[in-house]
């Protein structure tokens, strides 16, 4: 028998994983939660030597448990790794050490500098380089993180003028100490607003017009081949063949390799990929174009079309942690089916702003239509009910801008779906049916799939014929006058939501 497995490093935790390699049968797992650090207000950072030390505390913890279990490590054919991504981490080459903090994705201390760099180009337009990146210019990419950091960091500062620093999304740093080698994939270079989408290499106009250096930057490669070989522990000697940010790992264990396959995940934030094929469209409505995947160096890049949300399952964290709504997540649920409604409250909760499709980093959270009679339970489902309108936006803006594809059904995964409430309302808000494994380690599962087509184990035309074992089917239950009606509503609080900052 014959295993692959992957890191999965996500905002909230670590977690290493091992599957059967045909059934993709789950056999050992561990995870250990990482802190999220709030140094100001719209800072959010990491400790880069936190996120690397969790990684291979989970790696040994589960191949521990593998080997209990009667497995051999040798019988492992491949690792593959998946990782939050736009997150910037800088590190000295010399000494291999991190400068500072790593500036996770949901920062926003870069407003300033998307602001001045908009008003940089010749129309004074955001999307000036959408055609070249897919993106943007929005403080959730890394570049303007990395330009903050150089600006900002002495230790940065010296290290990028003496030509020692380098630069990387958590998927770089990794690959760095796990295996010496300074490198990203398609996926997450896509996440960075410097990559020239067309060329699949870093953009000579980009990195000028941020003046950035090109050697701080990782190699860009494909999602399935060689990153180099692990130094040393349990996994010493392994390749790592498969590489790719998180959501597009989702895509791929979910089995999006058709175009018009959507999938939508609700961790911290809610991210919707559809697969568009090998050519990439510009949108029109507030999406970002990325790369989906790339199986081998000398295969087409697959692109999607990405709705990205900041609002998640932080949402049901802040009614934990913030408002004291519940003790617990699984509270929530019960809570808010204590109520059969939100009594006409609607809760945007836009902490970090709005992304999709509106970009607006000056929007701020906002609870509409309270009343004497409003309660924490209408509150809670109002909340929840938020999440599901986000996607809805997402969802129509897919259908907008790509024309050939009607959107009937749309596969989850993430926290968020173990509140079946919840995925009721998705199906409802959005109109669509929606397919739920069991398996909750989507991302982890596409990120040792891609492994193993880097390392030749498994073939993409046979595994585009593999369908999870346990699926729960979701399908709308309101009519679509009413559908219409709380849409409608959700973008009137929206608007109150905007130029709040």
């Amino acid at each position: 028998m014959s295993f692959i497995a992957a890191i999965d490093q996500g905002t909230s935790s670590s977690r290493f994983l091992i599957f059967e390699t045909n059934k993709g049968t789950l056999i050992a797992d561990h995870q250990i939660p990482v802190q999220q650090l709030s140094p100001q207000t719209g800072y959010v950072e990491m400790c880069p030597i936190e996120i690397y030390d969790t990684v291979i505390q989970c790696i040994e913890e589960c191949c521990n448990k593998f080997i209990k279990l009667g497995h051999d490590i040798n019988d492992i054919k491949a690792i593959g790794l998946a990782n939050q991504r736009e997150t910037t981490i800088v590190w000295d080459k010399i000494s291999g050490k991190p400068l500072c903090n790593a500036i996770v994705w949901l920062d926003t201390r870069t407003s300033f500098l998307a602001s001045k760099f908009i008003n940089k180009t010749p129309n004074k337009d955001k999307d000036f380089f959408k055609s070249k990146t897919g993106l943007p210019i929005h403080p959730y990419f890394s570049a303007l993180k990395l330009r903050w950091l150089i600006d900002n960091v002495d230790d940065v500062k010296k290290s990028y003028d003496n030509d020692t620093l380098l630069m990387g999304t958590v998927d770089s740093w990794l690959i760095w100490k796990l295996t010496g080698t300074h490198a990203t994939d398609v996926t997450n270079a896509s996440r960075t607003l410097l990559l020239d989408l067309g060329k699949r290499k870093w953009s000579d106009e980009l990195t000028s017009f941020f003046n950035i250096k090109q050697s701080i930057l990782p190699d860009i490669r494909s999602s399935a081949e060689s990153f180099g070989t692990i130094k040393s522990g349990t996994l010493k000697g392994k390749h790592i063949t498969g590489v790719v940010g998180d959501q597009q790992a989702a895509m791929i264990g979910h089995n999006c390799l058709n175009v018009g396959d959507c999938k939508s995940t609700y961790g911290t934030g809610t991210f919707l990929l559809c697969n568009i094929g090998h050519t990439p469209v510009v949108s029109n409505y507030g999406l970002i174009t990325t790369v989906g995947y790339q199986f081998g160096a000398n295969d087409s890049m697959v692109y999607a079309l990405e709705g990205s949300g900041s609002i998640g399952g932080n949402v049901i964290r802040f009614l934990r942690d913030n408002l004291g709504f519940i003790s617990t997540v699984r509270e929530c649920e019960e809570l808010a089916n204590t109520v059969e409604h939100t009594d006409n409250v609607y809760f945007v909760p836009c902490f970090s702003g709005l992304y999709t499709p509106y970009w607006d980093s000056t929007a701020r959270g906002i609870i509409c239509g309270l009343t004497q009679s409003t309660t924490k339970a209408h509150i809670t489902r109002a909340a929840l009910k938020g999440v599901a309108f986000q996607t809805q936006e997402m969802i129509s803006a897919i259908e907008n801008d790509f024309k050939d594809v009607n959107i009937k059904k749309l596969r989850i995964d993430g926290g968020m779906t173990s509140n079946k409430t919840f995925v009721q309302m998705q199906a409802d808000i959005a109109g669509k049916e929606i397919d739920c494994p069991e398996m909750a380690e989507i991302s982890g599962f596409g990120a040792a799939i891609t492994a193993a087509i880097g390392a030749n184990i498994i073939n993409v035309e046979d595994y585009k014929k593999f369908t999870h074992p346990s699926i729960n089917h979701f399908k709308p239950l309101i009519n679509e006058d009413d559908r219409i009606c709380e849409n409608k509503k959700w973008k009137s609080a929206v608007d109150r939501a905007r130029d709040w900052a």
